[in-house]
């Protein structure tokens, strides 16, 4: 734990990275359905800064919640996990 406080960190896959110094990142989560109590996938698209412009399409990355960068950037990419093939 920083001095900061928690700091939000989330898994992804990279899906695009047409933007500079940007890219979009899908998020997968599992969750249970209230009334059926099946497990349900549930994907979240966040848009992440990415100040060298290193991540590539299907690589998974960490992000790290950061200060408003933009209308849509409240994320970093903090490290890359695993590159594509």
């Amino acid at each position: 734990m920083n001095k900061r406080g928690h700091v939000r960190q989330i898994l992804g896959t990279v899906t695009s990275d047409k933007m500079d110094k940007t890219v979009v990142v899908l998020v997968e989560r599992i969750v249970k359905h209230k009334l059926y109590k099946k497990f349900i996938k549930q994907h979240t698209k966040f848009a992440a800064h990415d100040e060298n412009n290193v991540c590539k399409v299907g690589d998974k990355v960490l992000l790290t919640e950061t200060r408003p960068l933009s209308k849509m950037k409240r994320y970093r990419v903090s490290k890359i996990v695993e590159k594509a093939v």
